[in-house]
């Protein structure tokens, strides 16, 4: 009968070493994982930033490589568009 016990207490100890090593192994991907959803967003940030910095030197007419221009021109359509859409609901709410 002791050694039943001796047994499943050994079993016990070795299912929960396993279960201790699996929580941190899931902690440690976990927190990789959050490392590099920072770093994603950073990069976001970072190429939003660039794009805003040449749509303004555009603004300004300081760009002249047709690629970018190209771009800046469908944004300030899209710009345009989005300006008649916010001034047509203004018009209905001003009905309402």
């Amino acid at each position: 009968m002791a050694d039943f016990f001796e047994e499943f207490s050994r079993r016990v100890s070795d299912v929960a070493s396993d279960i201790t090593k699996k929580t941190g192994d899931t902690l440690e991907i976990q927190k990789i994982k959050s490392n590099v959803r920072t770093l994603k967003r950073a990069n976001e940030r970072d190429l939003a930033d660039i794009g805003r910095m040449v749509y303004e030197k555009f603004q300004s007419g300081e760009v002249s490589d047709m690629d970018y221009v190209t771009l800046c021109e469908e944004i300030e359509k899209r710009e345009e568009e989005i300006e008649k859409q916010e001034e047509e609901i203004v018009k209905i709410q001003g009905e309402i």
